[in-house]
């Protein structure tokens, strides 16, 4: 039996010694440490004997190749590159991407910014490549098959309302009439304030229920002179449009969003078909027109609008789709509306894992070029068949837009590894002992099976030992390491350590707890090296659900690396995750957990200098005293309470020195430190705690403890918090 025929000296330290106390085999008790290390070779299935390890078998191992096509990709020092422009990147134009977090990161004392994760690196180079490559996508299938209008997209803001996010997809898609898509009234005045800046051509599109002060709004953006449709959920929102156009003298654009009769199976597929929220049906659909006529306006009928779902599985689905609405706007034409567009709202998907599946919510069988022609090839075949003019096309595509542009960045912080406890001078009970010598017998005899049935028996009678009070703790933590040694030299133990990372899954990826949506998570450096082991990943909050073990493949464990001297929190070697293609919804649907906030974001462009990049915005993380109010505390007045309390208790009559020196430095640091807190982000500071002061804080050494709190706050700031 190879995995047990070692010598007993090479066991932890006492089980040799506690073997050979009971019976006669001790001579050959088989238990040896190499059998707990577990070796990248039994992880991955590949060669044990095959020590070489390169770059791009790692980008094979995460599919990096795959999903993360053409943005990104494993460089020859085994760190995750940014290929700021897709497919046109040239290799001194790509930015590495763990010199970014470095930079970032880094105390300022030797150059860096002094930011604290986690971290969202944002990438607006890749975002205007990706509003690009949509263009020239539609642009081709336009003019290779004669189309007769052209295509103009929408970015939907729901998927990433931040301020500059929007404002560089308005300034990137103005040479192309690239809009904008609101869903609620301050998403429309976000529009409305941003498009100010865009093409005059631009679409504003209204959507999402509207009341009487969201139209109202609305037809004001028309005012403005922006290219505003208000597209109709309910029929009763007609009424409202006819009313408030003729109070404000308004000629208002219509749309309508027709509830399609085909849909997809998949999660994203709750939207579609005859039961889907929103939308008209087609008997609603002929009531506006015969209201509009009726009012005389059905001139402002322009638009048709519908959503099949997102993550559109195929261009076949796509295609059925797509031709239903055609016909229906071609009926709308024939029944004497002004219509001009077919907007075929979201739906283009990302395959996140690269598997370019048709079956799954996580992946597409297509890329943009063939959606763009599926897609002119459905509108121009019904068009021409009922000899009508081709509509402008439009798309609601936001996921495809901002997937790739933002990069979630975490670090390991420690993992759950376990260490067999000593076992020098410990004798088992009585009636454990013969659990225990068949146990050794079976391990002895090489019978692995017979092993696991004793493993159970002599940890249940122990652990019933342990609740009855006869059996100490250190007995039953000898027994545990035990067992747990035959378990790992026979193979039947879990390999699977659990990682504890510096991160909320609740606020940054909600995606995962909520729908169980699955994104691509790679170490970003060390892929020159072979991952020693497997991992699920645990977050800070205190709740189970809190966790990340189901990974792209159908994987329930991600391969990773050893920690150097247990990760950041023990003063060793950072190890930093990345989350790839999270750059829609993730950071408006995080929530407060816990009170653990959003990361901290930087802004990083291409640039021709010595690093190939450029910091060209960095905003550290909300802080304790930020994640406060929002829950309606005020951080001021809290802070107040606390000061007075410890002039209260931490007076000179509770101090062994009674002096009111001491008392007044004491009081000094204890109200700096209640400051540091609550400006401070609530997640982990990655420094090594090296002292306690006199008065009983934990400090680190100066250049470490700046690093780790907000930057750019002076002395003043800090002690803001001490006024009344």
């Amino acid at each position: 039996m190879p995995a047990l025929a070692c010598c007993v000296d090479a066991a932890p330290p006492g089980y040799a010694a506690f073997f050979a106390r009971e019976g006669s085999h001790a001579a050959s008790v088989p238990f040896s440490s190499t059998t707990t290390a577990t070796t990248a070779a039994a992880i991955e299935n590949s060669n044990p004997s095959d020590t070489l390890w390169t770059p791009s078998l790692s980008a094979a191992l995460y599919r990096i190749d795959a999903w993360g096509q053409p943005y990104f990709s494993v460089n020859h020092s085994g760190n995750i590159s940014v290929r700021p422009y897709g497919s046109g990147t040239l290799p001194h134009q790509e930015i590495d991407l763990l010199k970014v977090v470095k930079k970032v990161s880094d105390p300022k004392s030797v150059g860096g910014l002094g930011l604290q994760l986690p971290l969202i690196v944002r990438l607006p180079d890749v975002l205007k490549n990706r509003l690009e490559s949509l263009q020239s996508a539609f642009d081709s299938a336009v003019q290779s098959q004669g189309y007769g209008a052209y295509y103009q997209g929408l970015y939907p803001v729901k998927c990433n309302q931040d301020r500059f996010v929007v404002e560089d997809i308005v300034r990137f898609g103005s040479p192309f009439r690239f809009g904008l898509e609101a869903g609620s009234k301050p998403e429309l005045l976000l529009a409305m304030s941003c498009l100010c800046k865009g093409s005059p051509e631009a679409l504003l599109v209204c959507n999402g229920f509207k009341d009487a002060e969201y139209i109202s709004l609305a037809l004001l953006a028309r005012k403005l002179a922006l290219n505003t449709v208000i597209v109709l959920e309910q029929e009763e929102e007609l009424d409202l449009v006819i009313d408030l156009s003729q109070r404000l003298g308004v000629r208002p654009v219509i749309g309508v969003r027709a509830k399609l009769r085909t849909r997809h199976s998949g999660h994203f597929g709750s939207t579609s078909g005859e039961k889907g929220k929103f939308g008209l049906t087609t008997t609603q659909i002929l009531s506006v027109v015969r209201k509009l006529e009726h009012a005389g306006m059905l001139h402002c009928l322009q638009l048709l609008h519908f959503h099949i779902g997102s993550q559109i599985p195929s261009t076949s689905l796509l295609q059925d789709g797509v031709a239903e609405a055609a016909q229906i706007y071609c009926e709308l034409v024939r029944l004497g509306a002004n219509m001009r567009v077919i907007d075929i709202g979201g739906g283009l998907g990302i395959d996140y894992d690269g598997s370019k599946s048709g079956d799954s919510d996580i992946s597409v069988a297509y890329g943009l070029e063939e959606y763009a022609a599926a897609v002119v090839t459905a509108v121009r075949y019904i068009c021409d068949r009922k000899a009508v003019k081709h509509p402008v096309l439009c798309s609601e595509s936001g996921r495809a837009i901002v997937s790739h542009h933002s990069i979630l960045i975490f670090e390991a912080i420690s993992s759950g590894a376990s260490s067999a406890p000593a076992m020098d001078g410990l004798v088992l009970p009585e009636d454990a002992r013969s659990d225990y010598l068949n146990l050794q017998n079976a391990v002895i005899s090489g019978e692995y099976e017979t092993c696991l049935v004793y493993v159970d028996q002599l940890k249940q009678r122990c652990v019933e030992q342990f609740k009855e009070g006869s059996l100490g703790i250190e007995q039953l933590a000898a027994v545990d390491g035990i067992c747990d040694l035959v378990t790992k030299a026979i193979g039947a133990s879990d390999p699977v350590r659990t990682y504890n990372v510096n991160l909320s899954v609740f606020t940054s990826i909600p995606d995962f707890w909520g729908i169980g949506q699955l994104f691509p998570i790679v170490p970003i450096h060390k892929l020159d090296e072979r991952p020693g082991v497997r991992g699920v990943l645990s977050d800070l909050t205190c709740d189970s659900d809190g966790k990340i073990d189901k990974f792209i493949g159908g994987e329930s464990s991600l391969p990773l690396h050893e920690l150097e001297g247990n990760g950041g929190s023990g003063g060793g070697a950072k190890y930093y995750l990345g989350m790839f293609l999270g750059g829609a919804y993730e950071e408006a649907l995080g929530g407060v957990h816990n009170l653990f906030g959003g990361p901290s974001v930087v802004r990083v462009s291409q640039s021709d200098g010595p690093h190939s990049f450029a910091v060209t915005r960095a905003v550290p993380g909300p802080s304790c005293g930020d994640v406060l109010r929002v829950m309606q505390h005020e951080p001021e007045l809290m802070f107040d309470t606390l000061k007075h309390r410890a002039e209260e208790f931490c007076g000179p009559e509770h101090s062994d020195s009674g002096s009111d020196d001491g008392h007044g430095t004491a009081n000094a640091a204890l109200a700096s430190s209640l400051a540091r807190s609550f400006h401070n982000m609530p997640y982990l500071v990655s420094c090594s705690l090296t002292a306690i002061n006199n008065s009983g804080f934990y400090h680190c050494n100066e250049d470490e403890y700046n690093a780790a709190v907000q930057p750019g706050a002076a002395e003043d700031e800090q002690w803001s918090y001490c006024c009344a």
